[in-house]
């Protein structure tokens, strides 16, 4: 995940991809190429906000967050569990995107603003927004294809909020059927949450498995309790979790 930094392919061949690899920077792609990009482990950063033009990127190692794996330490336990914030789903991806990008350095340009927003209105990247007295002081977005949630980025306001906004995340992915968190690049920062780097092949292997099947991010009737998600337990039950 870049932050503080099945699917069924029809159409165009997978070569195209191939020779996008090779040159590394495109001037121009889709949402329908961004989707096959990622169906193929392949992701665009931008080299700035002011840049043209964006990159594939497909790391040598992998960062993922286990699903079954993510640590909550006992404070970040408290403070979940004290609530007092709301965590609400896609209520504004576009102020989630920028407030990703809202940092001296970014690679979220106006190209990747504008696919990942075109992405959101097909239904296939989605974002987890923390709330305070109604001000946004978090969030993180992805994309979601099959049964896989490749976690693009997030920002935190306040203190613990991107920790907080993460496990419930991983809560709700658990209780939509996602079997896979791709997080991108390991950092410290995600290792210290279980993040665990894989070798390019092992990923691959992950992938294609997660790409089989369907997940779903607002699953119905899902409404945690604060101490459900502290306590890491998944109860599918979407819509809003307020606590105060």
């Amino acid at each position: 995940m870049r932050s503080d930094r099945g699917f069924h392919t029809p159409g165009p061949p997978w070569g195209i991809f191939a020779k996008m690899k090779a040159a590394g920077t495109v001037q121009t792609i889709t949402p329908d190429m961004l989707l096959r990009g990622y169906a193929m482990g392949v992701f665009p950063m931008a080299e700035s906000a002011d840049a043209t033009g964006l990159q594939w990127v497909e790391p040598r190692e992998r960062g993922i967050l286990p699903l079954d794996g993510f640590h909550i330490s006992r404070s970040l336990r408290r403070e979940i569990a004290r609530g007092g914030y709301a965590i609400l789903p896609d209520g504004d991806f576009r102020a989630v995107m920028e407030g990703c990008a809202d940092r001296p350095e970014t690679w979220i340009n106006a190209e990747i603003l504008e696919l990942y927003t075109a992405l959101h209105r097909m239904g296939h990247a989605h974002s987890l927004e923390m709330r305070e007295a109604g001000v946004l002081v978090g969030g993180v977005y992805g994309v979601a294809l099959g049964r896989v949630f490749f976690a693009e980025s997030m920002f935190s306001r306040r203190r613990s909020a991107s920790k907080i906004v993460l496990a419930w995340l991983m809560h709700r992915l658990r209780a939509g059927g996602f079997v896979l968190c791709d997080t991108q690049f390991p950092t410290p920062h995600l290792a210290s949450l279980g993040g665990i780097a894989l070798p390019r092949a092992a990923f691959q292997r992950l992938l294609a498995r997660g790409l089989r099947g369907r997940a779903l991010f607002d699953p119905p009737l899902y409404q945690p309790s604060c101490e459900a998600v502290a306590s890491g337990s998944s109860t599918a039950g979407g819509g809003e979790s307020s606590v105060g």
